[in-house]
């Protein structure tokens, strides 16, 4: 499976702008999926009575790229639902099936918990024989919530992580793929948002052993997943077997 990611600049609370840049950079690419940014049509904002979506616009556009392209497409954006605010992640299939998963660790470090409300499921997605694992962004910085119960074959995390702290983001990436032995693909924005914070380029997709495995040109961050080379790995080092049991409330 051919999975490309975008380093997007995002457009702060500008969704039109925003699903132009995407339409741009992608119109000459090909993959089985297409990963965007944590918050892609908006930028992460706590303005979540202004920003978020209230007809499915960031859904919708997924939709149409993911039927023009014939690919899956996933990517978060912030979302209300029955009077609540979600950090929504997407996973839109190309016959326009979705599957979401609700931010479950909320940022309390921006207020991210005051204005939005978490997710309590843990969400799994198949596609093309794999089992990928959907995570957004600060879930990344605990890993019982992502711990591989043999369920899931990859993990797609998506964020808004700063320069500041992109040390902890590109060694926790590394430690869940490892840990997990799956396959880990961590798309982070680039650019500076409306809180003037700085995002440089540091995505990633890492093999269970920690080996790198993205290729980057302009702002496209590739990797092919070879299931069977995980499958043979696994069979080799059976390290999942010893792992601890955790109860997740």
């Amino acid at each position: 499976m051919k999975i490309t990611g975008l380093n997007l600049d995002i457009v702060w609370k500008n969704k039109t702008e925003n699903f132009q840049r995407i339409e741009k950079e992608l119109q000459h690419q090909e993959a089985d999926l297409f990963l965007l940014p944590e918050m892609f049509s908006t930028g992460f904002c706590m303005d979540a009575p202004e920003v978020s979506d209230r007809h499915l616009e960031s859904l919708e556009f997924l939709r149409k790229m993911a039927k023009e392209k014939n690919a899956a497409f996933c990517g978060s954006a912030p979302v209300e639902d029955n009077g609540r605010f979600y950090n929504r992640m997407y996973f839109v299939h190309p016959d326009s099936q979705v599957d979401f998963y609700n931010k479950r660790h909320l940022f309390s470090f921006s207020g991210e918990d005051q204005v939005y409300s978490p997710g309590k499921e843990r969400v799994v997605v198949d596609y093309k024989g794999f089992r990928i694992l959907l995570q957004v962004c600060y879930d990344l910085r605990f890993p019982v919530f992502s711990r591989n119960n043999d369920d899931y074959d990859a993990i797609l995390y998506v964020a808004n992580w700063p320069e500041k702290r992109v040390r902890a983001w590109e060694h926790l990436l590394k430690a869940r793929a490892i840990e997990n032995l799956a396959f880990v693909f961590g798309l982070n924005r680039i650019g500076t948002d409306g809180n003037s914070l700085f995002y440089q380029e540091s995505s990633h997709c890492f093999f269970a052993d920690g080996t790198e495995l993205s290729e980057k040109k302009n702002n496209l961050v590739t990797a092919k997943l070879h299931l069977e080379e995980l499958k043979e790995f696994r069979n080799h080092f059976r390290f999942l077997n010893d792992r601890d049991s955790f109860s997740i409330e």
